[in-house]
């Protein structure tokens, strides 16, 4: 009973010296929180030996101001009252450690986002300052002190996405000396990085950038390629995720072949417009054989068959590319690959997709073959792309002599369901006007824009240069509607700086549409139980101070899979990750805080109640047996390495055999009782 637990405590509690600290915040907490007042009735709490107030308790005066309250007055707990312990618990707890007590012995009263945030009336929030302290002191009174946890630890990680994010991830981990297992689901790496032209602002060749990272990861001793790849499921925790990937049958040996390309060129659904399939790397704007490699510098160099529109798979009667294969590489049977992998760590670096042009129906999307997005755009642009880097217009193949950019096409537009920013809009469709021009002198861009977002180093003097120096006519305002007219797309819209409609005839419109997460996100954030938000983007478990980690322990994000992101954005955050997994993988064994949950094995009555219950699979079952090795009982047992201390197990359990380190029974009831509630 908690009577009989309690019993004993009486000298303990007379012994208790606690010291309360109370922070001003600056004027945070003092502009609505009388911080001397909240001291001085702390100081009158019993248990409580020392109480003061200051300026700024987490700056190093304010930690030394504790420290030494500690040594000096012997204290056996200590309360400090200030913002967030999200923010700042660590930071105190490390203080008293320094100084000589255990850690978990130091609790925060937050009364700056529960009082001074949330009130006006000073008095009021005083009074409920004074009331949180209250609470807090009376928890400590029971701390007990706790020792971290310390787990075992796989030190190879896991990035799942081969774009430029998992490319500077997994090379970053790798060079600095832990293996890699880089995942990705298309049969190249690359991701939209390899589809680009050139990049802003230095109009640099993307290809010529990517190729040579991509070779690196390739040959890289520390690097495990799994291309055509998913990842299926993840089990376990940080230090030990369990992970199971689908290798997909490529129906061509890796191994042999030799990247010939006699299969593509002989495979007769590649022969004729009609049998071909259009080419998803160049945005549908050609077409492909059944078998054949993404794009020529391609990594690996190996081919893949799509089954679904082969017609070997779909009928039996061709063959001909594994009878063409000089190396006999081509294998019908081959078959997926299921492949366990034991990780410490999960980079999620899956990248983005752009909303279909599709989408805008009175734009013409889907209607209009020279109404197109962005990344149609920029094959158009690419020397690897469909007409040879030379833009011509998908209905006709002519060059066009006018072409209209339209921003902000899906983006801050709630009503087609996307009230974001895409971030990099501004900045590619005046590098497309720019590459237009340089592409087609005598043709003339317009560029229609909400307003100009061009954040970034020599972001807003790369914009100034496409409009003074290559003659890009920028118009302020909407496009209202597009609709063709004798062979022309009209474009209508406005300028609100002149207040005058505008109507221009164009060869060709690129719509710069929303930057989107991939599909496939909301399931992969499940498995990996990562938060996302409404639109599917991962969120980061503090947008300031924690900008790459989730609240999924070991699990970290990289580039556009966060939020829409640029390259040299991208570049850094999956660099900031890798160096995460780099300090997480510095040590053999991971300390975690110990509070945990912890389940009584004698009184358990093995209901597994909590099993069901637990979202994070922390709890086993194990069994008990005599000396003679006979089962006497099943009861659950808490896996420390996986609980999170959600406390879901102790509310469910039916016998109150469940206990959550550092809000025990004990613990909680001491603070309703300080309210008097009850």
């Amino acid at each position: 009973s908690r009577g009989s637990r309690n019993a004993g405590k009486g000298n303990e509690f007379s012994m208790a010296r606690i010291g309360v600290f109370v922070c001003h915040c600056g004027e945070n907490i003092a502009r609505t929180v009388d911080c001397a007042k909240v001291a001085e009735f702390a100081s009158r709490l019993p248990g409580v030996v020392h109480a003061v107030d200051h300026r700024y308790m987490c700056s190093d005066p304010g930690q030394r101001l504790i420290q030494e309250a500690i040594r000096e007055k012997n204290l056996t707990g200590v309360v400090v009252a200030s913002c967030s312990p999200h923010m700042h618990e660590v930071t105190f707890r490390r203080a008293v450690q320094r100084a000589g007590l255990n850690p978990f012995l130091c609790e925060m009263a937050n009364i700056r986002e529960q009082c001074s945030w949330v009130h006006q009336d000073r008095e009021e929030a005083t009074e409920k300052a004074c009331e949180l302290v209250h609470l807090m002191v009376e928890k400590v009174k029971w701390n007990q002190p706790l020792e971290p946890i310390r787990v075992p630890m796989t030190r190879k990680a896991l990035v799942i996405g081969g774009g430029i994010a998992g490319i500077q991830a997994a090379l970053d981990i790798a060079n600095g000396g832990r293996e890699v297992i880089l995942v990705e689901k298309e049969p190249s790496i690359g991701g939209h990085m390899a589809q680009l032209s050139e990049t802003f602002p230095t109009l640099d060749c993307s290809q010529c950038i990517m190729t040579p990272r991509m070779v690196e990861v390739k040959n890289h001793p520390r690097i495990t390629l799994y291309t055509y790849s998913e990842v299926e499921s993840v089990d376990g925790y940080i230090g030990n995720f369990e992970v199971k990937i689908r290798k997909k049958a490529r129906s061509v040996d890796e191994n042999l072949c030799t990247g010939c390309g006699e299969c593509q060129t002989k495979c007769p659904q590649g022969k004729s417009k009609t049998t071909q399939i259009p080419n998803e790397f160049d945005m549908g704007l050609s077409r492909r054989p059944a078998i054949f490699v993404p794009f020529p510098q391609a990594v690996p160099n190996v081919p893949v068959i799509d089954r679904a529109h082969c017609r070997y798979f779909e009928d039996g009667k061709c063959g001909v590319c594994k009878k063409v294969c000089p190396a006999g590489a081509v294998d019908f049977e081959q078959e997926d690959q299921v492949i366990t992998e034991t990780v410490g760590a999960i980079i999620v670096a899956t990248g983005y997709d752009v909303m279909p042009a599709s989408h805008y129906g009175e734009y013409g999307g889907g209607r209009y073959a020279d109404v197109i997005d962005g990344l149609q755009f920029e094959r158009l642009l690419s020397a690897s792309g469909p007409t040879g880097g030379e833009p011509r217009r998908p209905s006709d193949g002519k060059v066009p002599e006018t072409v209209v950019f339209v921003a902000c096409a899906g983006s801050r537009d709630p009503a087609h369901g996307v009230g974001y920013c895409s971030k990099i809009c501004c900045m590619y469709t005046a590098k497309h006007a720019m590459l237009y021009k340089h592409k087609v002198h005598h043709g003339q861009a317009y560029v229609f824009y909400m307003d100009i977002r061009a954040g970034g180093k020599n972001y807003d003097e790369f914009v100034r240069r496409a409009i003074e120096e290559e003659g890009a006519v920028y118009l302020r305002g909407r496009v209202s509607r597009i609709y063709e007219k004798d062979g022309k797309l009209i474009v209508k819209g406005a300028d609100t700086l002149s207040g005058s409609p505008v109507e221009i005839e164009a060869d060709l419109v690129v719509l710069a549409t929303a930057v989107q997460p991939r599909d496939g996100a909301e399931a992969l954030a499940q498995m990996l139980k990562v938060p996302y938000d409404g639109y599917c983007f991962l969120s980061e478990a503090h947008p300031k101070l924690r900008p790459v980690e989730t609240n999924s322990s070991g699990v970290y994000l990289a580039g556009a899979c966060q939020a829409p992101k640029d390259i040299p954005e991208t570049v850094a955050q999956a660099s900031a990750a890798a160096g995460k997994v780099l300090g997480l993988f510095s040590v053999e064994e991971m300390e975690r805080e110990p509070t945990v949950s912890r389940i009584n094995e004698r009184t358990c009555i093995g209901c597994f109640d909590c099993e069901r219950v637990c979202p994070f699979g922390a709890i086993e079952r194990k069994e008990i047996r005599d000396r003679q090795g006979n089962l006497v009982k099943l009861v659950s047992h808490v896996n420390p390495g996986v609980c999170a201390g959600c406390g879901a197990c102790v509310t469910t359990c039916r016998s109150g055999s469940a206990d959550l380190a550092g809000f025990s029974d004990e613990q909680v009831m001491a603070q309703i009782a300080a309210l008097g509630v009850g």
